[in-house]
């Protein structure tokens, strides 16, 4: 599978499970599907080919087990469903990602909003992901700050 094949087959299961998530209000973005695939296609445009085909498998293998990883993810951000997982693992990526967002912020304040909300909404996916895409996502970001790039700037490019 090349890059874009890839990419399209994650980000249409998530849709898949995004519009299945079901909610006391409507999201916007459930309304508008196109939306929900450029952001998730921003976000996703980061990290190696290696780490989008483990997390591919993640949402294979929840989808196969009857589980809705985005309704686990947003049960997470609302405070209704105790930590999926306990890996050190998410900590290190959410305080690097999290300085990266805080600099992205300070550097285009009318653009980016950083805060404690990025940081929760990270942690709340990572927990819905396997230890292999975890770790693999760890590499990704170790790697990113190795070289001097900053990930969620490149997202935004």
């Amino acid at each position: 599978m090349d890059r874009k094949e890839l990419m399209d087959s994650v980000i249409e299961l998530e849709l898949e499970m995004f519009e299945n998530v079901r909610t006391a209000e409507p999201s916007l973005c459930q309304e508008q599907p196109e939306t929900f695939k450029s952001m998730r296609g921003m976000t996703h445009s980061a990290v190696s080919d290696q780490t989008l085909s483990s997390y591919l498998e993640d949402l294979q293998q929840a989808r196969a087990d009857g589980k809705n990883l985005l309704t686990l993810k947003y049960a997470r951000m609302g405070g209704q469903i105790p930590p999926l997982k306990q890996n050190p693992v998410i900590a290190e990526i959410v305080r690097i990602e999290e300085g990266w967002m805080m600099e992205l912020s300070e550097k285009y304040p009318n653009t980016v909003k950083g805060g404690p909300g990025f940081g929760l909404y990270l942690s709340c996916e990572l927990e819905t992901y396997s230890d292999r895409t975890l770790d693999l996502y760890l590499k990704d970001v170790q790697q990113a700050a190795r070289d001097g790039r900053i990930l969620t700037a490149e997202r935004y490019d």
